[in-house]
């Protein structure tokens, strides 16, 4: 059997063809899964797909109309599918349930240290052989507090760094991580984190629930000059409300990974015809603002654990065995 699999990196394909040698043959292709794209996929039992890509409802009906009856996301997040169109299709649909914690919290950390030492903007003029330090000066993290939302294995791993540095710790969750207790740190309502923090950075998962978590009250009610990383989700932010407080010299850096715009945007080559996301192109024009394009997941460990369980999803799914990735038929109720 041949697997198609959509949105493949350079730097991924040979780790795919790797992984599957030995069970399937794999066709990687470097576009991503849309409406567009999805006849492609005619004739294909099992796709993999990539956090980017648009598995809603026309996306599914094309793919189940095709023959496809399998659709592994190489990703932790599924909020990109729609699980109950999948499930009325009878599509088996399974994620990644965990994949490297560190990658995503040692890069939310290098984004908070571009933006607190200025390193982009350091790095720019010296390129020009600009060595000036005028506007260039940052804080020490070592004493200062730090508020993490979403406390769970990448907010734990986050924490942990943050404990490294000697900062005081509040935290914010449903349910509270011992592990960070244990560190020391202090759960409050997210409203006091907002307040008091000098670093926020973003560890929850995009839900109804959390969408816009981070609005213009939440913004408003932050330090002037707080430092805020998102290398969650996107849609955490509002980032309409965060370039109007941009604009008026609020906070000491903004590090962005994820925007809640980017399908379409990320992970493709714009440099030519350009952006027309006006919010976004904004946002770019801040110097005390970072945006990476979703990265922070980008390392060899971190890929090679989410690739070797998309593989072992793809087997147990032609084995019949259900495992806590599958999404799609949902578990049977207690």
């Amino acid at each position: 059997m041949e697997i198609l699999s959509f949105g493949v990196q350079a730097d991924e394909k040979p780790l795919i063809e790797k992984a599957f040698e030995g069970h399937h043959d794999v066709r990687c292709l470097d576009v991503f899964l849309t409406e567009d794209t999805a006849p492609i996929a005619a004739g294909y039992e099992i796709i993999t797909v990539s956090v980017n890509a648009n598995v809603g409802n026309r996306v599914l009906q094309t793919l189940a109309a095709g023959g496809t009856q399998m659709i592994a996301t190489r990703s932790t997040g599924f909020n990109h599918i729609d699980l109950e169109v999948a499930e009325r299709l009878g599509l088996t649909v399974a994620r990644v349930s965990y994949y490297s914690p560190y990658s995503v919290a040692e890069f939310a950390w290098t984004l908070a240290m571009a933006v607190n030492r200025r390193i982009v903007r350091a790095s720019n003029r010296t390129r020009d052989f600009d060595f000036r330090l005028e506007g260039l000066m940052g804080r020490d993290m070592r004493g200062r507090t730090v508020g993490v939302l979403g406390t769970g294995k990448i907010g734990e791993a986050f924490t942990r760094i943050a404990h490294g540095f000697g900062m005081n710790l509040l935290g914010w969750d449903v349910a509270q991580n011992p592990a960070c207790v244990e560190l020391g740190m202090k759960y409050v309502e997210k409203e006091q984190l907002f307040a008091e923090s000098d670093v926020i950075s973003l560890h929850v998962p995009l839900l109804p629930s959390t969408q816009h978590i981070i609005n213009a009250d939440a913004l408003h009610s932050m330090k002037d000059d707080a430092i805020l990383v998102n290398s969650s989700r996107g849609g955490l932010v509002d980032t309409e409300a965060l370039v109007s407080e941009l604009r008026k010299g609020r906070f000491t850096g903004v590090g962005l990974d994820v925007y809640e715009a980017e399908a379409g945007l990320f992970f493709f080559d714009k440099s030519i015809q350009g952006v027309e996301d006006d919010v976004l192109a904004r946002l770019l024009t801040f110097p005390n603002v970072v945006v990476t394009s979703h990265q922070a997941y980008y390392t060899l460990d971190a890929l090679g654990q989410i690739i070797e369980t998309t593989v072992q999803n793809v087997l147990d799914y032609q084995a019949g065995r259900r495992s806590e990735n599958v999404l799609v038929p949902a578990a049977p109720k207690a």
